[in-house]
């Protein structure tokens, strides 16, 4: 084949992608699927539970995370959070909401900062966590693109972890990312970057101590919600 019709295959190829992507678009209530996992495991003390909660429900009325939520009108976001512990200690906070405006982040943000929470004497089972929040993804709105950010400040000790959940649930089209909260462990932030952090796109977050939190879940939110665009290809 020469040069022009390899150009032409390729464009063709480009084509397809792009028709596939819009009729995708079509079919779907929402550009982004967006579910939060919070840990609450014993690591983590009343204190730092607190400034944890406490800090998404801020983080998401922050002015630059609502426009990136609502940037794109008639291309709403669906956003659902829960908190996990062990391997059966996973508690929904809030069930799937569309966000097309400012007071949706409102109404979401207030139901966060009005939990509380369910446990706080069980270890870190992060691949019951993953399982959870698949299922949690299985029923989300039809939504082009869907992505778990996963909160943690310690690895997986209890049950399988990340690689085996990955292996058996669907996260074929999921990208999953990470928020570390941390102090000088750099095993942690290791962990989540090789284990954890999963499928196109993804990225890890780091938060010195949950002081922290708020300001690495800001930058967090806008980084995901503003990073695809319905009819565009990455």
């Amino acid at each position: 084949m020469g040069q022009h019709g390899k150009h032409r295959a390729l464009v063709s190829l480009g084509a397809a992608a792009a028709l596939t992507l819009w009729a995708a678009a079509a079919e779907a209530q929402c550009r982004l699927a967006l579910v939060l996992g919070l840990d609450i495991s014993s690591s983590v003390d009343a204190e730092e539970d607190a400034l944890q909660r406490q800090g998404l429900a801020r983080a998401l009325i922050a002015p630059q995370v609502v426009q990136a939520a609502t940037a794109l009108p008639g291309q709403p976001v669906a956003i659902a959070v829960f908190e996990w512990s062990g391997r059966w200690q996973q508690d929904l906070l809030l069930d799937w909401t569309l966000v097309e405006s400012a007071a949706d982040m409102e109404r979401i943000s207030a139901t966060i900062a009005a939990s509380k929470r369910s446990y706080a004497d069980f270890p870190t089972a992060m691949g019951y966590a993953l399982g959870y929040a698949s299922d949690l993804l299985r029923r989300a709105p039809p939504c082009l693109f869907r992505t778990l950010d996963l909160s943690g400040d310690g690895i997986n000790n209890d049950g399988f972890g990340p690689a085996l959940a990955y292996q058996n649930f669907p996260y074929d089209e999921v990208t999953v990312n990470g928020l570390v909260v941390t102090g000088h462990d750099q095993a942690v932030v290791t962990f989540f970057e090789r284990e954890v952090r999963h499928g196109p796109g993804a990225f890890i977050e780091v938060a010195r101590g949950f002081a922290d939190f708020e300001r690495a879940m800001r930058r967090k939110l806008v980084r995901e919600l503003g990073a695809r665009v319905i009819g565009v290809a990455e």
